[in-house]
């Protein structure tokens, strides 16, 4: 809990001190919630694991599936909206913001919901949709909707997502690199 605690203190400016965080700050209680959820789940309560996932939702606005695999020092700024699908599978060190969907298309059995690298951003309202795999420290924009896999050190945006930056450096029309924009 420290670890998280202390991850939300470096991260999110409008925290003051460890208390405020703890006390006030319904991304960390949903991570921290899920933590008890998921060891549940592989231990075969998934009806108690659930049941206890919706009543985590009611009070912090982020749904996080019991199933889902998460890493260490999730944050969740804003968290309200958010849902995190049964498959998913989370690296260390992400940001997620308000709004964030790791979901399924309805078409995959088995593994339908994507991976996240380590050190990934999400920007607010984006959606990452299906089993594919968004690599570390990939960035994606606002709003986006991601149906394709995005490359490690990359930020992509829109809908569909696209590359616009790899390694920080602008993309324009590199043929190598299927769906890039110049922005």
């Amino acid at each position: 809990m420290r670890e998280y605690i202390k991850t939300y203190m470096e991260k999110d400016p409008a925290a003051t001190n460890a208390f405020e965080v703890f006390l006030n700050f319904p991304g960390l209680h949903a991570v921290l919630a899920h933590k008890l959820n998921h060891f549940l789940y592989k231990k075969g309560f998934r009806v108690t694991s659930r049941f206890l996932s919706n009543i985590v939702r009611f009070f912090t606005g982020v749904e996080i599936h019991p199933g889902a695999t998460i890493g260490k020092r999730l944050f969740i700024d804003h968290g309200m909206g958010i849902v995190i699908g049964e498959t998913a599978e989370i690296g260390d060190d992400v940001m997620l913001y308000q709004g964030v969907t790791l979901g399924g298309t309805g078409k995959d059995k088995g593994k339908r919901h994507p991976t996240i690298g380590n050190n990934v951003m999400i920007s607010a309202g984006a959606k990452i949709l299906g089993p594919i795999m968004i690599n570390e420290n990939a960035k994606v924009g606002a709003n986006a909707v991601v149906l394709r896999e995005v490359p490690a050190n990359s930020t992509v945006v829109g809908i569909p997502a696209r590359v616009v930056k790899i390694d920080g450096v602008r993309v324009c029309d590199k043929v190598n690199i299927p769906n890039t924009v110049c922005v």
